[in-house]
């Protein structure tokens, strides 16, 4: 086979520094990255080296406040250079994107002296993070969460346990939210809580069918005492933040899935190209060159949709529909991509020889994490219709 690198996406970027930062992204990607991403995965390593090194690059807080350590840059490049860390190893990828979500509560509702306090550490200090809102019997129905925070003096008492938290049992923090008050969403408050406090413990990973080097784990809260002054927002105001959150986060799911889409579809064109059957290339083949082109169009329009999601955000305009639309979207190509690729490849793409079996694996959770593709539909159809009329009894 020849060589099977792929020239790099062309991008348009709005400013010199953020070609800088795509051409880091990509120097990092290419050679600390990509090339242990399949051994490291096969044994269930997670890359702790990787994030301190995206760290000290700057690339770990690109979003957010210069101020507090960030990088001052607009979602639509952020979401680009997530889009290429993924695009050489998901779990780096989905691991910048859960950290950043986990920085957003102390970010966009934290007073100024909370985020002197913590965010420098958070967004280029190498802290990682986790954000902690599901639990065993609450996923999509996030409100009826049942870990609670009890008023101590001055301080929070935390007990219940999280489920399904990126970073589980390894992050330097965790963004929580418990129920501090009445049953349903404005009984809930945001809590900043260090990964090495008392009575915090997380359980075994998940043995899961892909991303096993980004561990997945619960998170349980035994008597975990926090300060006041570590609550994030008003009391009751959590689930809001909480939604919050997930509209970014959305879009930085979106673009790991095109960013993984995009690994698999020049995985693709590169074997067809260089595999002969019949007497020349298989690429010469309608059917084949038909799939390839396919993958490419809506890969090309997921990239539209959530860079047109995030120009949204950052111009301070409604997007939560757009986020919505481009992670049911993105996430929906990532999983038919790599499903096409293991195709173009026939057999040897069903061998761990060549990684588009594990880019298939791996597009599965996409289609879950952050609100599943049906709660997805439901928040885009309610921005059409309307909430759902609930018939009594």
């Amino acid at each position: 086979m020849p060589d099977r690198a792929q020239p790099p996406v062309d991008r348009q970027l709005p400013t010199d520094e953020a070609r800088d930062l795509i051409s880091l992204a990509r120097d990092i990607a290419q050679r600390e990255i990509a090339p242990k991403a399949a051994e490291e995965e096969d044994a269930g390593h997670f890359p702790r080296e990787i994030f301190t090194l995206l760290s000290r690059s700057g690339l770990l807080g690109l979003p957010y406040d210069s101020e507090y350590g960030g990088g001052d840059q607009p979602y639509e490049v952020y979401l680009q250079v997530l889009e290429e860390l993924a695009a050489a190893r998901l779990t780096v990828g989905l691991g910048v994107s859960v950290h950043s979500l986990s920085c957003h509560a102390l970010a966009n509702y934290g007073t100024k002296q909370q985020q002197v306090e913590y965010l420098p550490a958070m967004l280029g200090g190498g802290l990682l993070g986790a954000y902690c809102l599901s639990e065993p019997a609450s996923g999509s129905d996030a409100a009826s969460l049942r870990t609670k925070a009890v008023r101590d003096g001055e301080d929070w008492v935390i007990d219940g346990t999280k489920a399904w938290i990126t970073h589980g049992g390894i992050a330097d923090f965790y963004t929580v939210m418990a129920r501090t008050g009445e049953e349903g969403a404005r009984g809930i408050s945001a809590f900043l809580v260090p990964g090495d406090a008392a009575g915090l413990t997380g359980a075994a990973p998940e043995k899961k069918m892909g991303m096993k080097g980004s561990p997945t784990a619960q998170v349980h809260f035994d008597g975990v005492r926090v300060s006041d002054e570590r609550r994030l927002g008003e009391e009751g105001q959590g689930f809001a933040i909480a939604l919050s959150a997930l509209d970014s986060g959305r879009l930085g799911i979106a673009a790991c899935a095109i960013g993984l889409a995009q690994a698999a579809l020049d995985e693709a064109v590169a074997y067809a190209s260089g595999r002969q059957q019949f007497g020349r290339p298989i690429s010469d083949f309608q059917g084949l060159r038909f799939m390839l082109a396919d993958m490419a169009t809506q890969i090309e329009a997921g990239r539209a949709l959530y860079l047109a999601a995030a120009r949204l955000r950052d111009a301070g305009r409604p997007f939560a529909k757009q986020a919505a639309m481009a992670k049911l979207h993105c996430t929906d190509t990532a999983m038919k991509a790599t499903i096409d690729a293991v195709q173009v490849l026939g057999g040897y793409g069903y061998t761990a020889d060549f990684p588009v079996e594990r880019y298939m694996r791996e597009a599965k959770v996409l289609q879950i994490v952050e609100g599943t593709n049906q709660i997805q539909r439901m928040v885009i159809a309610r921005h059409l219709a309307g909430p759902e009329a609930h018939r009594a009894g």
